[in-house]
């Protein structure tokens, strides 16, 4: 057994948000850890070789020498060569399956087809880096691009580009990588700060018009590409979530949001209607719908058992309408209810199954899962339903919206969480 000396030093960990803790097979997972390398395999930039020199197509040809080509015209390309790093360690990330990448990412289930009906992916197959200082305080940053397996980065001639002051060539991927840093600490008192996008060289822009167009933004002097703790990483059809390996030591983790859904159903809440107990599941289950989960109306947060009441003097008939609650319960348990009135104080609004939120890195505080997101019904605590309504994740080319960080479902403009209101068990 290791000593604690001798266990891996963690850097942090990336989260996917939108997977609720699970993601179906392979190398793509919901959650990825970084650990030092038993050997640095980081890079960096050294001498930069001129358009049609033999050096540059040396460097190229290369498949040992890392290096980075910016296309500037059909005849000229300026090949920049990287050298290694003994103080840092390189993490790839991607869609590509090869061994080069890290950390395999795809887009989330649902994603919209191309004209021919196949899946079309945004993702670039070598999307960004990471790359991480080995000493103390082990600071993470992040770049655009990834090497591909012949050890090269290419920007094409529409990719856009430019020589820095200093000479140093630069340039965007076509779809661009987009950093948000949090104001503050994670915390339930954070604010989020504003979207920017991450160069090759690790410079930091303002953002482009569109994702692709050829434009940069203006550089922002006085920002830098270090992740802090809770920084966003939108790779244009998946976000990530970085917390430090620090931050996660003092933050709330798997076992505490099972203590929470313990204590709640321990509190034994009721279906006001159909008077039995409901339960939150286990968290190391499937997200399934039971007999026994939550429902809630989310116009005004009063939690049930489901139930086929649906208001407009519709009564319930226990025996009678059995088989009939049954076959609602598996309708229901597919789609929420778009109109349905609440039995105890008779507002009209969505009625949906509550999910716990599964995934603690995404929660920025301790508190009680007493909230739930609009219109998904995810739950967790006030703290993270106010922080995450307020942070709006990239869509598309150009927009921004809020979204549940569970499920990624846009929340509500006008109302987008709710404070849940749950019955006691009957005297």
């Amino acid at each position: 057994m290791l000593s604690l000396e001798e266990e891996p030093i963690k850097y942090g960990e990336l989260v996917v948000l939108g997977c609720n803790g699970s993601f179906p097979g392979g190398r793509r997972k919901s959650r990825f850890s970084l650990y030092r390398r038993n050997k640095a395999n980081g890079v960096k930039p050294g001498t930069v070789h001129l358009p049609c020199s033999p050096e540059a197509a040396k460097v190229i040809s290369n498949n040992n020498q890392h290096s980075v080509s910016y296309t500037l015209s059909s005849a000229e390309t300026v090949v920049v060569e990287y050298t290694d790093d003994n103080e840092t360690d390189m993490f790839q990330i991607g869609r590509c399956s090869e061994s080069q990448i890290d950390i395999v990412v795809a887009n989330p289930l649902g994603h919209s087809k191309g004209h021919s009906g196949s899946f079309q992916s945004t993702i670039s197959r070598f999307a960004c880096r990471i790359v991480c200082e080995r000493s103390p305080p082990y600071t993470a940053r992040v770049y655009a691009a990834g090497f591909d397996c012949s050890r090269n980065i290419f920007l094409g001639e529409k990719a856009a580009k430019w020589r820095s002051l200093g000479g140093q060539m630069d340039g965007l991927t076509t779809n661009g990588i987009l950093v948000m840093r949090p104001k503050g600490e994670f915390t339930g008192s954070c604010e989020p700060g504003v979207w920017r996008e991450i160069s090759v060289c690790g410079n930091v822009h303002t953002l482009r018009m569109t994702r692709a167009a050829q434009s940069k933004g203006q550089q922002v002097m006085d920002e830098s590409q270090v992740l802090l703790d809770g920084s966003l990483i939108d790779l244009c059809g998946v976000t990530l979530l970085w917390r430090s390996a620090a931050a996660l030591s003092r933050s709330p983790g798997p076992e505490h949001l099972e203590e929470l859904r313990v204590k709640l159903n321990a509190a034994r809440p009721h279906c006001p209607v159909l008077l039995h107990t409901l339960a939150f599941p286990s968290l190391d289950k499937p997200e399934c719908h039971q007999p026994q989960q939550p429902w809630a109306y989310l116009c005004c947060g009063h939690v049930h058992g489901f139930h086929p009441w649906r208001g407009r003097g519709t009564a319930i008939k226990h025996e009678e309408e059995k088989e009939e609650n049954e076959e609602d319960f598996v309708k229901g348990a597919r789609e929420s209810d778009k109109d349905r009135e609440c039995p105890l104080c008779r507002a009209r609004g969505l009625y949906v199954a509550l999910t716990l939120g599964r995934e603690s890195r995404l929660c920025v505080d301790t508190g009680p899962p007493s909230y739930a997101f609009v219109p998904c019904g995810h739950v967790c605590s006030e703290a993270t339903v106010v922080y995450w309504s307020k942070t709006p994740l990239p869509c598309g080319a150009s927009s921004f919206y809020p979204a549940c960080p569970f499920c990624m479902k846009q929340l509500a403009r006008d109302r987008p969480y709710v404070r849940l209101i749950f019955q006691g068990a009957p005297d």
